[in-house]
């Protein structure tokens, strides 16, 4: 019987492509159909006809036991992979894919000849673009010569500015694809241009001949046709004419290529990721323009427009039906300028921005995500091979009523409730194991019931997931086993946040290794450790019953803790230079926090022995004046000993940077010191009055720093005291004449017409 090859060369991700696809199998149906994609995927074919998948999804391929070395291959709606594959399997003919096995291309080193932006999943070239796909792509290198992109050059020729609207314009957006035209022009672009082919590729090509021949062979004894779905460049490669030329040839070709043992599953994708954005080669600008050209026949345009109205008003935004129709006709008018059959997206894009938008570009970047991206995320059958964390966690989603989805969707949860408590501790287990499906919105600890988070999942959490069983088999095995290996690795501030996270993600026994390592190495940790272990730890240990988390009682860690790094503060702030003690005084002031939250009368104690033994000489400046701030604040100093304090510190022919660190440390974020004693404003104020000129510049900077925390009503509070102040100790009066000629020249240089000191 006579057995022919039908090549149906096609543009991956191509809406019209996939129509015509659809229109040519129908017309001639095939004995067989091969594919692009790996062979050793053939097993989740079936999976592809199983009622509860739906795309966008992709083949999940990765080295066993590594699946940080993973690979995707997606398929869209509008994919004409995913078209022929369906159409087949509905009608019982045999199907299968035909390119390199992913064993190979995850072998080998660089698999993609273009590297993914996403450093995480490679989405590989089974779908590999077009050369003139590629983004960005206008020339290769190709040994020491550049070799021009034909393609590209093709679209320049036909006054494209590049390949994708080209191809757009002739084949996805008219949908009546002439497949030996395409291959005709593939073939006269490879004819002068088959440098521009890379090795893998010609690789890919020879594995393809081999599949196809195999595939010849099986339906020799019934004939028909054998229909080969591959992307456009590789038609000419692919002919009856080269299969014969290089039977020799690709068994040699073949022989040796170096393989690893991989695992397969099928896993939902998302539009999002089918776009150039996302690093994917063949990605595509707008899934959602390319899925509504797909599934809408008639009337394209007006139905794009129709729901960039309906988005819009759902946003809140002006968008009428009479504005529908005037865009409408702008946008055809457009592509009969253009020499276009029908609009397409850039004329729908001008069209939009002219009839919606005007000046504004609120309309377009709303538009963006929910309609020219339309981002979806695909679901696959429960029944889809897949490791047992990822099993766990499908069935604890389907207990708990959560979906994944593609867009950001916000959720606050009651932890006073059990489904909000158990969703809580979900999300944080999952971010224990580096899966930040739930991103926290208001950070815990809080010391209130509810949690705020917002969910998006993106689809490279499924390698994660992979990853993450190595830890467990269950989330809570692998939640713990990931927060252990943590603890065994962590500083004393890193146990310290774990902590805090294995109370909020339910892992007593995480917790209880956590704490014991907390401990262990508290008593080789230096002061600067001990401080900013504090303030997690007083948050555990305050709000840990409040939420209902279970574990140990971290408060006699945290009075260890503290008494450690009170005893180590007298050496640690001594005679520091000005950016460490700045650096030692944020963790002061964060220990400080800590141990006022907690309000434990030990940790307190030992606490104020430390601030007092800060006021001393030899300690940084910044640090001194902070610690009498902190003990006058908790009313251990007097207004009579701060006022002695601050005397000594103002003494006349003291250091200028010296005193003025002091105060910066002295008047702390609030200057509540100032506000609250005007004898403390009196001695500053006789002290800046007091200084030469030089020295009042030394002294400039750290004063702006100090005072510019002080909010401007207290600023201004400041200033009528201090000129109170002044009337009632009879000393230099404020000067109200030279007063507003500065505010006159203040509003001259901000561009006030003014020229008058009274105005």
């Amino acid at each position: 019987m006579e057995v022919t090859i039908h090549l149906l060369p096609i543009r991956h991700h191509g809406p019209g492509s996939a129509r015509s696809l659809l229109a040519a199998l129908e017309a001639h149906p095939p004995a067989t159909l091969l594919v692009e994609g790996p062979p050793d995927a053939d097993p989740l074919l079936p999976f592809l006809s199983h009622p509860e998948t739906v795309p966008p999804v992709a083949v999940l391929a990765h080295v066993h036991g590594q699946p940080e070395h993973s690979v995707f291959y997606p398929l869209a709606e509008f994919s004409p992979e995913w078209v022929a594959i369906r159409w087949a399997q509905e009608r019982g003919i045999p199907v299968g894919f035909m390119d390199l096995p992913a064993a190979v291309t995850l072998a080998q080193k660089n698999p993609s000849p273009l590297p993914a932006a996403d450093p995480l999943p490679l989405v590989e070239g089974e779908q590999s673009p077009l050369p003139g796909e590629r983004e960005g792509a206008a020339q290769r290198r190709e040994g020491e010569g550049l070799v021009q992109d034909p393609l590209a050059l093709l679209a320049q020729a036909a006054g494209y500015s590049d390949f994708e609207r080209w191809w757009d314009a002739l084949v996805e957006s008219r949908g009546d694809t002439v497949f030996e035209a395409v291959a005709e022009v593939m073939e006269a672009a490879r004819e002068d241009n088959d440098g521009f082919t890379s090795e893998r590729d010609r690789l890919r090509e020879a594995q393809m001949r081999e599949m196809i021949r195999a595939a010849l062979s099986r339906v020799v004894k019934t004939g028909g046709d054998v229909a080969v779905v591959c992307g456009a460049w590789h038609a000419p490669a692919l002919t009856p004419e080269v299969l014969e030329r290089e039977k020799k040839n690709d068994p040699a070709r073949l022989k040796g290529l170096p393989k690893v043992k991989t695992s397969l599953t099928l896993t939902p994708w998302t539009h999002g990721r089918l776009t150039q954005a996302s690093g994917y080669g063949a990605g595509i600008t707008s899934p959602g323009w390319y899925a509504h050209l797909y599934g809408t026949q008639v009337h394209v345009t007006e139905s794009w427009l129709t729901r960039s109205a309906r988005l819009l008003r759902e946003r809140g935004l002006d968008a009428s039906s009479a504005q529908v129709i005037d865009a409408t006709r702008l946008a055809d008018a457009l592509a009969a300028l253009r020499g276009r059959a029908l609009a397409g997206l850039d004329e729908l894009t001008d069209a939009t921005q002219a009839v919606f938008a005007w000046d504004s570009d609120t309309p377009l970047r709303l538009l963006s995500e929910g309609l020219f991206v339309g981002e979806r995320l695909g679901s696959v059958p429960s029944e889809v091979p897949a490791v047992p964390l990822a099993q766990d966690l499908a069935a604890t989603l389907k207990r708990l009523r959560l979906g994944q989805e593609a867009f950001a969707r916000e959720i606050t949860l009651d932890l006073r409730e059990d489904s909000g408590l158990h969703r809580s501790q979900l999300f944080h287990r999952l971010n224990v194991l580096g899966i930040p499906w739930a991103r926290q919105r208001q950070a815990g600890g809080s010391g209130t019931f509810k949690e705020e988070w917002t969910l998006r999942w993106e689809p490279e959490y499924a390698v994660r997931l992979i990853e993450a069983s190595r830890y467990g088999n269950t989330l809570v095995r692998a939640a713990n086993g990931a927060a252990t290996s943590r603890a065994r690795r962590a500083d004393l501030a890193g146990l310290s946040e774990l902590l805090e996270v294995t109370r909020l993600a339910g892992l007593p026994d995480a917790a209880r290794f956590a704490l014991h390592k907390l401990d262990e190495r508290a008593a080789t940790a230096d002061t600067a450790a001990l401080l900013g272990a504090l303030p997690p730890l007083s948050r555990l240990a305050r709000y840990g019953d409040v939420h209902s988390r279970e574990g140990d009682d971290p408060r006699p860690v945290f009075r260890t803790l503290v008494a450690r790094a009170a005893a180590g503060l007298p050496n640690a702030a001594h005679a520091l230079k000005d950016d460490a003690a700045r650096e030692l005084q944020k963790l002061v002031a964060g220990a400080d926090a800590a141990v006022r939250l907690l309000d434990d009368p030990e940790a307190t104690s030992g606490w104020v022995l430390g601030l007092h033994a800060l006021d001393a000489e030899g300690t940084a400046p910044l640090l001194r004046g902070d610690a009498v701030a902190r003990l006058r604040d908790r009313s251990l100093l007097d207004e009579d000993a701060v006022r002695v304090r601050l005397t000594s510190a103002l003494a006349p022919g003291g250091d200028v940077p010296t005193v003025a660190a002091w105060l910066d440390g002295f008047l702390g974020e609030g200057g509540v010191t100032l506000l609250h004693d005007a004898g403390a404003l009196g001695l500053l104020d006789d002290w800046v009055v007091g200084l030469d000129p030089e020295q009042f510049d030394a002294a400039l900077p750290a004063l702006r720093r100090s005072l510019s925390r002080i909010s401007p009503p207290e600023r201004r509070r400041l200033g009528e005291d201090l000129r109170g102040l002044k009337r009632e100790t009879g000393g230099t009066a404020v000067n109200d004449e030279l007063g507003m000629l500065a505010v006159a020249i203040g509003l001259r240089m901000l561009g006030h017409p003014s020229n008058s000191p009274q105005e």
